[in-house]
């Protein structure tokens, strides 16, 4: 699992904590269910969003830096083990981070942390890859 940090806070802290990763997980969500253009990555996702929106936020919390919520719950990540179930190509990699990059662009104002994020989630969405 990749962990972010820098020596004085963590990403996590960076982000304004669990409140602004919530704000963050459910616009990303409401993206990816607004867009025409996401349709291919929607739906791989159940109808209803509110597992999905709560699983990526435990698992951001603890890749950011925070609370390791989703390790605490679920156990290891192993990302690319739980997604084979799942046809994910170049398009819904694309349109996953056309989402994730929306939403940072809204919520994070830092601008070498959003930049450093997109980054590093670009590199996670490549890693999802199985088609």
């Amino acid at each position: 699992m990749i962990q972010i940090q820098n020596s004085q806070h963590s990403d996590y802290e960076r982000l304004g904590g669990a409140q602004q990763l919530r704000l963050l997980v459910d616009r990303f969500y409401d993206l990816m269910h607004e867009l025409p253009e996401t349709r291919a990555v929607r739906d791989l996702h159940p109808e209803d969003l509110t597992g999905s929106r709560q699983k990526l936020f435990e698992f951001l919390s603890g890749w950011l830096g925070g609370p390791p919520l989703f390790v605490e719950k679920h156990g290891p990540p192993m990302l690319r083990r739980r997604h084979l179930p799942f046809r994910i190509g170049a398009q819904e990699s694309d349109q996953w981070l056309l989402c994730m990059r929306t939403a940072l662009d809204e919520f994070v104002t830092d601008e070498e942390l959003r930049t450093r994020l997109f980054a590093n989630l670009s590199k996670v969405a490549e890693h999802m890859r199985n088609a």
